[in-house]
């Protein structure tokens, strides 16, 4: 994604194509009726839950909203360079997240209903102080070094071996408080980016 990305531009058109008035998008979304007229004008930027949201109503992932050209291929494999990169769809205007965290998916997880995720935190790496929270379920192994993963009320720093299965609607946040990088390989269903 290019820091000149018109997302006011690129959901007025997504609407349209759904023939959808601002309106029905707000009410499909549960959003107020003036931020989908705000965003489309370029006169305030959503946050990236706000936009999960308000795409949630067309039924569009992130993914496809920041990358409409992206060919779907209905392929069983795929090296390092065709993983799709979302670190900047899910960390847009965070530097220090952005230079610390590495999020790369595999395949069409829509057309799957199933994303995979190969994730690298870095030390000192943290998906942020608001805690996550989405509509799916999602489960992890940690390949190598540690990360620490809070649910809910529970924290636990998980090692190279361990591993996580959660429903996402609970508020979850991981961090990297180690002096190494951590790898985890998860997945998550339904896809929510």
């Amino acid at each position: 994604m290019t820091d000149d990305f018109d997302v006011g531009g690129r959901l007025k058109a997504l609407r349209k194509q759904f023939g959808m008035s601002q309106r029905k998008l707000a009410e499909a979304a549960g959003v107020p009726h003036g931020q989908i007229s705000m965003i489309e004008t370029n006169r305030s930027s959503p946050s990236v839950a706000s936009l999960r949201k308000i795409l949630g109503g067309f039924g569009v992932t992130m993914s496809e909203f920041f990358e409409p050209e992206a060919i779907s291929a209905q392929k069983p494999f795929f090296t390092p360079s065709e993983m799709r990169d979302l670190t900047s769809l899910l960390y847009q205007g965070d530097e220090l997240a952005l230079q610390k965290i590495a999020i790369r998916q595999v395949g069409d997880a829509k057309a799957h209903n199933l994303q995979i995720l190969h994730e690298v935190y870095e030390a000192g790496a943290d998906t942020g102080a608001s805690m996550i929270e989405h509509d799916a379920n999602e489960g992890g192994i940690v390949v190598s070094g540690e990360i620490e993963v809070t649910v809910g009320d529970e924290i636990r720093i998980l090692k190279a071996g361990d591993a996580y299965l959660f429903n996402s609607r609970e508020p979850h946040r991981f961090r990297n408080v180690s002096d190494r990088p951590a790898e985890v390989i998860s997945a998550c269903t339904p896809p929510y980016l």
